[in-house]
């Protein structure tokens, strides 16, 4: 196969990016589309960084295995299948699923520090970044990770503060602007999602 158009899309905890994700991959075949998430590549709970009060700190690049991440995306770009063991961000409930990446014309590339870390921003071909204002990712994060994560308010409020909002500062916002696009998504991103889509189908011709 030719090689194939590689997509990286980042920005902010809670910016939407997953809502987007699935408004994007509705669009498209899922043939000529492999999606690989940076979810998938956190390290073991035990191998976690944690902060001075000795909370684990899972929003921080030290806290992904970027290097098997960068040698299953070179894999997949080669032609070849991917497996990776779904990560459930230790949610008892979820039993992980052997997820079986395949090689696709288009890769998209997903995670909040896939441009700060050269070995991915370096594989990618076009960058597209997820915007959205401070309040409404709160919102978002807190909805999120009380509902899928189970952790109560007061965990996420202190995540937010000491982890989330560092992180974004330090190793997501000054790459904002290397991306090819920015997409606002603080109420709708149907416009964008459609200029999107039209662009990715000229690189599947």
């Amino acid at each position: 196969m030719n090689s194939p158009f590689t997509i990286g899309i980042s920005g902010g905890s809670a910016s939407g990016k997953t809502t987007f994700l699935n408004a994007l991959m509705a669009r498209l075949n899922s043939d000529l589309v492999c999606l690989v998430s940076q979810d998938n590549y956190y390290r073991p709970r035990h191998l976690q960084p944690t902060d001075d009060s000795g909370v684990q700190n899972f929003d921080t690049p030290n806290s992904i295995d970027f290097e098997q991440y960068a040698n299953d995306l070179r894999t997949l770009q080669s032609g070849k299948t991917v497996e990776r063991s779904e990560y459930t961000f230790n949610n008892p409930n979820i039993e992980p699923r052997l997820l079986q990446l395949n090689p696709a014309p288009i890769i998209i590339v997903e995670g909040i520090f896939v441009f700060y870390l050269p070995q991915i921003s370096k594989l990618l071909d076009f960058k597209v970044f997820i915007d959205a204002q401070e309040h409404i990712k709160l919102s978002r994060r807190i909805k999120r990770d009380r509902e899928e994560r189970g952790y109560d308010l007061e965990d996420v409020l202190y995540r937010y503060e000491r982890h989330v909002a560092p992180s974004y500062q330090r190793y997501i916002e000054p790459f904002k602007f290397e991306a090819d696009v920015i997409i606002p998504n603080n109420e709708s991103f149907d416009q964008a999602l459609d200029m999107l889509v039209t662009y990715i189908k000229t690189k599947i011709k």
